[in-house]
């Protein structure tokens, strides 16, 4: 590979495609850590053992992104993972089917202002407080769970992405609920903009909806 071809663009955007698809969480019981990420609903793709060595590797639903834990995976200490995030746009459901599962989850928090003190390994400094976002914008309400070394995960939710965050010519769905919630947003706003109308049924609503979720994602200014 020549380094013409690992050059960055002139934003300062490499133009190699670098996929991050492998986090390793440390744990001090593989069968117990095994069985816990199990009991989340995550998909079990590997399972390998030699004499010294293990590597267990769960994939979260519609996640690109897995995890790997095991015996002489990392030297790091079990429990030490935290602020690893999951991304949801439901967190209300996120939440509620993990409690169903019988995880212990903590109740639904937002961020509030700047505060000088311990730091909070998932709010970078910022104020909890209960209840989610106010104002349900995106990437302000949390929801946090351990795994039973006390590694720690955090739900947050985002249905609008910051613009730039994704390409407005490329726009996927993770999964059906990521799309039906999608679907569901969209359908509340037509109905707002055929009020707008003067109450007329908008003949056109699949290319709205379709506008309406591409521009969600991409950041972009969303259709009245």
């Amino acid at each position: 590979m020549s380094t013409d071809e690992v050059r960055s663009d002139g934003a300062g955007r490499a133009k190699v495609d670098t996929k991050l698809e492998i986090v390793v969480i440390p744990v001090s019981d593989v069968d117990r850590a095994k069985e816990f990420y199990g009991s989340l609903g995550w998909r079990l793709d590997a399972d390998y053992a030699t004499d010294n060595f293990r590597v267990v590797q769960f994939t979260p639903p519609g996640s690109g992104c897995s995890v790997i834990f095991g015996k002489n995976v990392t030297a790091a200490a079990p429990g030490s993972a935290q602020g690893l995030y999951l991304i949801v746009s439901d967190l209300t459901a996120a939440r509620d089917e993990l409690l169903g599962r019988g995880v212990k989850v903590s109740e639904m928090f937002h961020n509030e202002g700047v505060y000088v003190g311990p730091d909070d390994p998932y709010l970078f400094g910022r104020v909890r407080v209960s209840g989610p976002d106010p104002e349900h914008r995106s990437y302000r309400s949390f929801a946090s769970f351990s795994d039973p070394d006390g590694n720690g995960w955090l739900f947050q939710e985002i249905t609008a992405r910051l613009p730039g965050r994704i390409d407005s010519a490329a726009t996927t769905f993770a999964s059906v609920n990521d799309l039906a919630s999608a679907l569901r947003r969209a359908e509340a706003a037509h109905g707002e903009h055929e009020k707008r109308m003067g109450g007329q049924r908008d003949e056109n609503w699949p290319a709205w909806y379709a506008e309406y979720m591409m521009c969600e994602q991409s950041g972009k200014e969303l259709p009245q």
